[in-house]
């Protein structure tokens, strides 16, 4: 991340000290062809191709991608020239770790390449409606309950409060005027929608209990004493095939992935020699210090 940092800052001013494009860097404009290969500049003889600024490019952050093409195309040469340049003060300069750390990063991104390949053509519309349509199915119908309630500090007070409801008071006016949960009372003692594992268990219990319009004795909770009202009940709706893309996508590709990865390693020789290595080295980080 600091490395990053700095990268961009000497990136920043590269584009503030550079305000032309040298004559033939680019064919933009002037007839020529170029490609990937197309030397733009050297260093002590190593070559900068179009190539390679191009791919620079593409992994600019956003800020940088809306910069004017000329700037930007001046900044990324200069920062190529100036990599180039520090590589070179490295040469046969590199820690064991530096080596690596390089050695561990090729090996990641021509894995990760590999496995772009196998999950390129995974997703597709019928797979993503395939799997969809099977994990619905597989859902169970679960009920949603939506209740309103009035919370008493004892149970004195609730089996009062449900007399005045037996009595035929409104339920919600007395929510708005009585209850101690101030949250819920100023909207009559309305929670909304749950499902199971929302609400405490003995709260739960009462719910499941009950028929829709019915309003419970004193429930005791660890808040207090509870007066319950059923208002609704409901069948948990699935969510869309739009919504479950994502998480669909990643499954699709994460096994395909595995299938991969498995008839590629049995395809493969691994010799393992770990006997005797002790787990904890792997905190010896002085071995990387040569």
């Amino acid at each position: 991340m600091a490395y990053l940092i700095r990268f961009m800052a000497v990136f920043s001013l590269s584009v503030m000290s550079i305000t032309a494009i040298p004559d033939g860097a680019r064919a933009q404009g002037t007839g020529q062809t170029a490609g990937t290969d197309r030397v733009v500049a050297r260093v002590d003889g190593t070559e900068i191709t179009l190539g390679h600024m191009m791919v620079l490019r593409e992994n600019l952050p956003a800020q940088y991608q809306s910069l004017p093409m000329d700037v930007l195309f001046n900044g990324l040469l200069e920062q190529l020239i100036q990599q180039t340049a520090l590589e070179k003060t490295m040469q046969g300069k590199l820690s064991k770790l530096d080596i690596l750390s390089l050695e561990n990063f090729s090996r990641s991104y021509v894995a990760n390449s590999a496995l772009q390949g196998v999950v390129a053509n995974v997703a597709t519309p019928q797979a993503l409606q395939l799997a969809y349509d099977t994990r619905v199915a597989s859902m169970a119908k679960k009920t949603e309950y939506r209740a309103a309630h009035i919370l008493a500090a004892s149970i004195d007070e609730a089996e009062a409060l449900k007399a005045e409801l037996d009595a035929g008071a409104d339920f919600a006016e007395l929510a708005s005027r009585s209850s101690i949960d101030t949250g819920s009372g100023t909207e009559g003692g309305e929670l909304g929608w749950f499902g199971i594992g929302t609400m405490v268990a003995p709260f739960e219990a009462a719910v499941i209990s009950m028929n829709v319009g019915a309003v419970s004795g004193p429930v005791q909770t660890d808040f207090g004493w509870h007066l319950i009202k059923l208002q609704e009940t409901r069948i948990q709706t699935a969510p869309s095939l739009e919504e479950m893309t994502p998480e669909l996508t990643a499954e699709l590709e994460q096994k395909a992935v595995d299938a991969y990865l498995l008839t590629l390693l049995n395809g493969v020789i691994v010799e393992k020699d770990v006997e005797g290595l002790d787990p904890n080295l792997l905190n010896d980080t002085t071995l990387l210090q040569n």
